[in-house]
């Protein structure tokens, strides 16, 4: 196996663990934000169906500091409510969604890497 197809296995095997985790977190987490009142209207703008679970783990996994700016911009509808949603959630359910919304990130984004690299035939030993 070559360096380029173990990079690739890797970040399929990233990928996968970040789709399970996404359907878990939602079954587990967003669910019962989604049926609370108090939490319904705060979980962000839903571009498709089941983006309101990456913005409720995207609140839930950022610092603090950073959800603060963004819910006082122009934007802030677009973005879940942190602070509303710490209330609401346990440390799992944290925990749970912080663990989903990096490994989405990174492996999506050196998909998005590796991919490029390819192109630029940094890593032609890639065949995927």
């Amino acid at each position: 196996m070559t360096t380029g197809s173990l990079i690739f296995a890797c970040l399929m095997g990233a990928m996968f663990v970040a789709c399970i985790l996404y359907v878990v977190f939602g079954q587990v987490t967003v669910r019962k934000l989604r049926k609370n009142p108090k939490t319904k209207e705060v979980l962000g703008l839903e571009y498709v169906s089941g983006w309101d679970i990456i913005n409720v783990a995207q609140a839930l996994a950022i610092p603090r500091s950073w959800s603060r700016k963004l819910e006082k911009s122009p934007l802030s509808t677009i973005y879940a409510n942190s602070a509303v949603l710490f209330e609401n959630t346990s440390k799992l359910d944290r925990l749970l969604g912080t663990v989903f919304y990096w490994l989405l990130m990174t492996s999506g984004l050196s998909g998005a890497l590796l991919v490029l690299l390819n192109s630029f035939g940094l890593i032609p030993d890639v065949k995927a």
